[in-house]
């Protein structure tokens, strides 16, 4: 069986979507009958993955970098991703692909191309496209009804969905799913192959040992609710009580977050360390007593609960 995965996503990054979409192909490839294709777009590292054809569609220089989340960024990307997708059906017609496998929003491009080639689908449901839209931009509320007969139509005629969670199942099976299987994310600690951190957290961000200590790891994007957490920190008084630490992030977004942390006040009681290696997470995450999950949007469950369940440590999440 020939198989096009369409992943519209930087491709690789350590980060939600690419992550689950690297695991995906690893362990798809494993499948002696299968050949896996995937398109991504022309951004991120290059890694090698054994009996994987790795396709990129082309990213002008004024789109980087695609951040997590929908962006007018990320939808202009996907114009470039839907004739690059095209060119390749078009491009293997005597030998056609016999599935696609869609991730996210390419479920659309997945859609038109059963319409033309009749090649099915298979949706892999990261989030609800139509509560994404809406939440990221509020004149979007307009068309909302619009949007989810999108989703409707195109969950619909998949041959199969496949949720990463109950929330997102719920709303496919309320729009009709023909065959439903939920693939939940996975933990990433990985204790075998974790590698230590030059220094402790406490070390590098000069936090007392006998301080409690509550850490943050992920993206620092709107949808995440840092401005939630930060605001949390300032009710609560920590000053020589807690300390919090934020792992991730643009340089932009720690810039800012710096900057509002001491508009508050709190600038003692939280740090920013920026993005950590994937392989430390194990480390990272032992050495906290609370682990942190502020989101405020979407209903998706975010990847690092599985990880944060999986260290065993206390976890303070908002209830989306």
């Amino acid at each position: 069986m020939k198989v096009l995965m369409l992943a519209p996503q930087p491709f690789y990054q350590e980060r939600g979507t690419p992550i689950a979409v690297r695991l995906a192909l690893e362990v798809l490839a494993k499948r002696p009958e299968t050949e896996m294709t995937v398109l991504t777009y022309d951004e991120g590292k290059k890694i090698l993955i054994p009996r994987v054809q790795q396709e990129r569609s082309f990213l002008p220089q004024f789109l980087r970098p695609i951040r997590p989340g929908i962006s007018w960024q990320k939808l202009v990307a996907d114009i470039f991703f839907l004739f690059r997708t095209f060119s390749l059906l078009v491009g293997r017609r005597k030998e056609q692909f016999d599935l696609i496998h869609a991730v996210e929003e390419s479920v659309f491009i997945a859609y038109i191309a059963k319409l033309i080639f009749g090649i099915p689908y298979i949706y892999d449901m990261d989030s609800s496209l139509s509560l994404q839209v809406s939440e990221r931009w509020k004149w979007s509320r307009l068309i909302t009804p619009f949007m989810r007969l999108c989703e409707r139509i195109v969950i619909r005629r998949a041959v199969a969905v496949v949720p990463v969670c109950d929330a997102l199942a719920k709303i496919a099976f309320g729009h009709g799913a023909r065959d439903l299987e939920i693939l939940h994310d996975i933990s990433l600690l990985d204790f075998e192959e974790a590698i230590p951190q030059p220094l402790s957290l406490r070390e590098e961000c000069q936090v007392p040992l006998h301080l409690p200590l509550a850490v943050y790891v992920g993206n620092l994007e709107p949808y995440q609710g840092i401005d939630l957490l930060l605001e949390s920190i300032a009710l609560h008084r920590l000053d020589g009580k807690g300390s919090v630490i934020v792992i991730g992030g643009t340089e932009e977004h720690i810039s800012f977050y710096r900057q509002k942390a001491d508009s508050l006040g709190i600038a003692s009681s939280v740090s920013f360390t920026g993005p950590k290696p994937v392989t430390q997470l194990p480390t990272i995450l032992n050495e906290a007593d609370i682990l942190l999950s502020p989101r405020t949007q979407g209903n998706n469950t975010p990847m690092k609960i599985y990880s944060y369940l999986h260290s065993g440590k206390a976890i303070l999440a908002t209830r989306l």
